[in-house]
């Protein structure tokens, strides 16, 4: 697939890859645990991006939407351990729990305008 968007919050990630004639879903869940242990959660918080970014190699542009606090935790841990990703996320939208349909609509109505921003021609 060329196209992926995430929805994140800190609980699990939805990412939808998907072309103009499928989608496919997937679902990643975070290891975090209620813990006193300041650094546990920062553990649990890595494992889950570094499972996230595993799910994400192969795809040439990633749309990442959540909450703003999820989406500035998933960059610096993309930017800090992750740098070939960087340039295949296109962009980082705040969004509060959409649908998977409101997910997948908000992404091509995104791809369309970057991709002609891109100088890429739009499929008709």
């Amino acid at each position: 697939m060329f196209h992926a968007v995430v929805h994140l919050d800190h609980h699990q990630a939805q990412v939808l890859q998907f072309n103009a004639q499928e989608v496919h879903a997937d679902r990643i869940q975070s290891h975090r645990h209620v813990s006193r242990q300041h650094g546990g959660q920062d553990r649990a918080d890595q494992a889950f991006f570094a499972e996230l970014c595993v799910a994400l190699q192969g795809i040439q542009e990633v749309l990442v939407t959540g909450s703003h606090q999820a989406l500035a935790a998933l960059r610096h841990y993309v930017e800090a351990h992750q740098p070939q990703l960087v340039a295949h996320i296109a962009g980082y939208q705040t969004v509060d729990h959409p649908s998977p349909g409101q997910l997948l609509a908000l992404a091509r109505e995104f791809f369309v305008k970057h991709d002609r921003m891109a100088g890429v021609p739009t499929p008709t």
